[in-house]
C-alpha cells in the first residue's frame, strides 16, 4: 500500500479539504487524519466507528506515601519543580523522565502510565479511516500520530492507497506523519510566509529522503507570489502538481459538509483529477 502525506507549513492552507475532496475519486483507498490536536478530516466524513481505545502516551511520577522518608533528594532532583513541599506529584510539571525513581533510597516513587488520547477506527463509503484525538493539555502528540499510522496498517484489507491528512508545522508530529511514505504533498498559498513555510516542510521532508510535491491552493489570489514559489520549485527540482484557483464557493460548500467534488464546482473538481493523475502516475514510475 502506497502511502502519500499531505502537509503543510501552517493549518488553514486546504490540505484537509484536498483529501477529504481526493477520498471522493481515489478508488481502492484508506484515510488516516494525523492532525492528532486539532483534527477535522472526519467533518466531512459520514463515518461509522468500529473501535475505539484509550491511549497511554506518557508516564508520570507517583510518590507511595508510606514509603517515603521526606529526605528531600527527589526535589531537588527534579529539573521541573513537580514535587511540592509535601511531597505530592505536580502532575502538570511532571515530564515523566524518571530522575526521581532513580535517586529514591527509599524505592517511594514509580511511574505510572498515563492516558494522553483516544484513537478511532471507523468506516467510511470512502474506505476504512484511522484518526486519534489528543487529550487536553496532554503531550506525547507525535507518538498517537504513529499509532493512528499503525491502526491503519493493522485494518488493512489489500487497498492500494493510504491517504494522511498530516499536520501542520516542522515538529515531531510532521516527522511521524511523513516517516516512511512514498511521498511529501505541500499545500501551499502564495504569501510570502507560505513560502516560507513551504521551505521549511520540504526541507524536512527531504532529510528522510522523501519526494516532494507542491499544490499551490488559491493560486491566482497573487500570481506575482505563486510565480516566485514556482521559480523556487523549478530550481530545487520540486514538481508543482497543483494550481488550485480561489473559490468562494468552496466555503459555502463545506458549511454544508460537502467537499468541492459533491458540491459541483466543476473547475476545482478537474484541477484536484489532474493532480492525482499526476501524483498517481510519478509515484508508480518511482516504484517500477
Amino acid at each position: 500500500m502506497k502511502q502519500i502525506v499531505f502537509i503543510s507549513g501552517k493549518g488553514g492552507t486546504g490540505k484537509s479539504t484536498l483529501v477529504a475532496s481526493l477520498s471522493r475519486l481515489v478508488n481502492n483507498k484508506m484515510l488516516a487524519d494525523c492532525d492528532v490536536d486539532t483534527p477535522n478530516l472526519h467533518i466531512l466524513l459520514e463515518e461509522k466507528l468500529i473501535e475505539q481505545n484509550k491511549y497511554y502516551g506518557a508516564k508520570e511520577a507517583i510518590i507511595e506515601k508510606d514509603k517515603c522518608v521526606r529526605c528531600g533528594i527527589c526535589r531537588r532532583t527534579c529539573l521541573f519543580d513537580a514535587i511540592d513541599e509535601d511531597f505530592n506529584i505536580i502532575l502538570f510539571r511532571c515530564e515523566g523522565c524518571g530522575a526521581c525513581t532513580l535517586i529514591c533510597s527509599a524505592d517511594a516513587i514509580k511511574l505510572e502510565a498515563v492516558k494522553t488520547g483516544n484513537t478511532f477506527i471507523s468506516e467510511t463509503d470512502r474506505g476504512t479511516f484511522s484518526h486519534a484525538l489528543l487529550d487536553i493539555g496532554a503531550e506525547g502528540s507525535g507518538k498517537l500520530v504513529t499509532e493512528v499510522r499503525k491502526n491503519a496498517n493493522k485494518y488493512e484489507k489489500g487497498e492500494d492507497w493510504l491517504l494522511i491528512d498530516g499536520s501542520p508545522g516542522i515538529g515531531c508530529v510532521v516527522i511521524a506523519s511523513i516517516t516512511g511514505c512514498d511521498a511529501v504533498v505541500v499545500v501551499t498559498e502564495p504569501t510570502i510566509s507560505g513560502l516560507s513555510d513551504m521551505v521549511r516542510v520540504l526541507g524536512v521532508a527531504k532529510h528522510f529522503g522523501i519526494p516532494g510535491y507542491i499544490c499551490i491552493n488559491k493560486f491566482d489570489l497573487n500570481i506575482e507570489m505563486s510565480t516566485e514559489i514556482e521559480n523556487f520549485c523549478e530550481k530545487n527540482g520540486y514538481p508543482v502538481i497543483g494550481r488550485i484557483p480561489f473559490e468562494p464557493k468552496i466555503v459555502e460548500a463545506l458549511r454544508q459538509f460537502k467537499t468541492p467534488v459533491e458540491a459541483g464546482l466543476v473547475n476545482i473538481t478537474d484541477e484536484i483529477k489532474s493532480i492525482w493523475e499526476r501524483l498517481k502516475t510519478d509515484i508508480d514510475k518511482e516504484k517500477v
